[in-house]
């Protein structure tokens, strides 16, 4: 695999049935690193060996495995709190055990990171569902440990200062955050630039995404998610933040919509934008 640059520029991306041709197409937008989502239907037996072999022939670089489960939604806030990680009771220990299997997937990759949305965490800590995510996210990390891998958080989906809580309370040296400044924007959490502040030290991985407020008049709408630079993150802030905090990693750009061009186009874009934030 390729040596990286550091800060150089990658793409969150999602493992399609031809390991070869997904990779190739995610080159084709003019990058060499990335994170991989696993969609939650997707079979791991026997994935591995073609994986493998197809990140060494195209010589592309995963720092991350993302997963995804079954039956989650981000339609709005209120479906987000009923569907999303491992806050819903129903599907937790299902949930529980697909992560032991993409951190086992990502070992065979030689994956050093594995991240996931673990949903809105309480603010009270006695909680029942605080107590019992606590203690999951507890076993991911050191079933994780036996792979030295580290399991990174999504931001987002609760403030800055109720994630730094948890993972002091979860309290496991390989437990980080995967840092997206535009979920902080699209739930409505707080500013991306002051919650890097506080969670700097915490920070695995980063996602550069763009997004803009949810609408005052709608409550439990979510914000929309924005081509990068054109939203109200302040790309040329996170960069410079980054910067001033000593992150090294991957600019791994975010991209979510429907329209697989504009999509293609809005990333080459963000490749393009970063290379020159970071020149």
């Amino acid at each position: 695999m390729p040596d990286l640059k550091p800060m150089e520029v990658g793409v969150m991306f999602w493992a399609g049935p031809d390991p070869i041709e997904t990779l190739r197409d995610v080159k084709a937008l003019g990058v060499r690193c990335g994170q991989m989502g696993i969609p939650g239907e997707m079979k791991l037996d026997g994935a591995a060996s073609a994986w493998k072999a197809a990140l060494a022939a195209e010589e592309f670089t995963l720092v991350t495995i993302f997963a995804a489960y079954s039956g989650e939604s981000y339609a709005d806030a209120p479906t987000v709190q009923r569907t999303v990680g491992f806050i819903p009771p129903a599907t937790r220990a299902e949930r529980e055990r697909r992560t032991y299997e993409i951190s086992d997937f990502a070992a065979a990759l030689g994956v050093p990171s594995i991240a996931c949305h673990i949903g809105f965490v309480p603010e009270d800590k006695s909680h029942p569902d605080y107590v019992a995510v606590r203690d999951l996210v507890r076993r991911i990390c050191d079933h994780a440990a036996k792979h030295n891998q580290t399991f990174a958080l999504e931001t987002g989906q609760e403030p800055a200062r109720v994630l730094l809580e948890f993972l002091r309370d979860v309290d496991r040296p390989n437990l980080g955050i995967n840092f997206d400044p535009a979920n902080m924007i699209l739930y409505g959490t707080g500013d991306p630039i002051e919650a890097l502040d506080l969670l700097a030290p915490h920070v695995i991985s980063v996602h550069c995404k763009d997004g803009d407020w949810p609408p005052k008049d709608k409550p439990g709408a979510l914000g929309t998610e924005q081509p990068l630079g054109k939203g109200s993150v302040g790309i040329e802030r996170f960069i410079a933040k980054l910067k001033q905090i000593g992150f090294q990693g991957p600019l791994n750009i975010e991209r979510e919509v429907e329209d697989h061009e504009q999509r293609r186009r809005d990333i080459r874009e963000a490749v393009e934008l970063l290379r020159r934030l970071t020149a």
